[in-house]
């Protein structure tokens, strides 16, 4: 395989990670039906959320199981209470194969 190929074949598997303006990820989260997930804790998230977010607690010991149950093909949008953990978890879920994360700039506090 010559490498210009190799190359084009590594871009195609690698994992696009963005991180998305509240307005660019409001946008996108409440004009389509995407993948939200809320990393924050049980209890930060029943002191609000995002409409629609499933909640998948990053501290929590069933993470990467949890995070495995969702499309690693399809665009995952996520968000924490100010960026840090989405960070972390989006770092995860690379090495776990997702092939698309967004995450929200700021997190919930800028919501």
């Amino acid at each position: 395989m010559s490498l210009f190929n190799k190359l084009k074949k590594d871009s195609n598997t690698m994992t696009k990670s963005e991180i998305f303006s509240k307005k660019e990820f409001k946008n996108h989260v409440e004009n389509t039906n995407v993948t939200l997930i809320d990393v924050r804790t049980p209890e930060e998230f029943r002191e609000g959320k995002i409409y629609h977010a499933k909640n998948i607690n990053y501290f929590d010991n069933e993470f990467v199981a949890k995070i495995n149950e969702l499309d690693k093909e399809k665009p995952v949008y996520l968000y924490c209470r100010s960026g840090n953990r989405s960070q972390k978890a989006a770092k995860k879920m690379k090495k776990l194969g997702f092939k698309h994360i967004i995450d929200l700039e700021g997190g919930y506090m800028n919501w």
